[in-house]
């Protein structure tokens, strides 16, 4: 039992973070002081951007490159703007929720986005049935124009 606790320290000690949450609050500092963006401000932004892109929730959208944009674009418009008061919280967590608010707004536009593309295929499936161009699946009386051709 006492192997296990000092295991468990041993790794969080030697634990790397992607981004070190105070240097990340003295980067933000440093921004709001001079209005200039650093490199490594900027990399700080794209690792919790695009780690956020591994969380089990988010990893096998196809769109997920749109995903990271879209977050390293809203946590950048959230510095420029000066949204964050370093004085007060955590930037890391703050800046992830942004990218995580969106990636959910990605998510919810490629969804509406994806119904528009099945309403319209729909509606025109119906439309050529109608009139006769194709034949219903689950009418057996009428026959397929196509069907030789399979």
């Amino acid at each position: 039992m006492k192997q296990e606790k000092s295991r468990k320290n041993k790794s969080k000690k030697n634990a790397k973070y992607y981004v070190d949450p105070k240097l990340f609050q003295r980067q933000i500092l440093k921004y709001h002081k001079d209005d200039i963006m650093t490199t490594e401000l900027g990399e700080s932004i794209l690792n919790i951007a695009t780690r956020l892109g591994y969380a089990p929730n988010f990893i096998n959208y196809t769109y997920k490159e749109d995903m990271v944009g879209d977050a390293i674009v809203k946590m950048f418009s959230a510095l420029k703007n000066k949204k964050f008061n370093p004085e007060r919280g955590n930037p890391f967590s703050y800046f992830t929720k942004i990218a995580f608010n969106a990636f959910c707004n990605r998510i919810k536009k490629e969804k509406k986005a994806r119904q528009t593309l099945l309403d319209y295929q729909e509606e025109v499936y119906e439309t050529l049935a109608d009139a006769g161009h194709i034949s219903h699946a689950n009418n057996p009386n009428e026959t397929n124009e196509y069907e030789g051709y399979e």
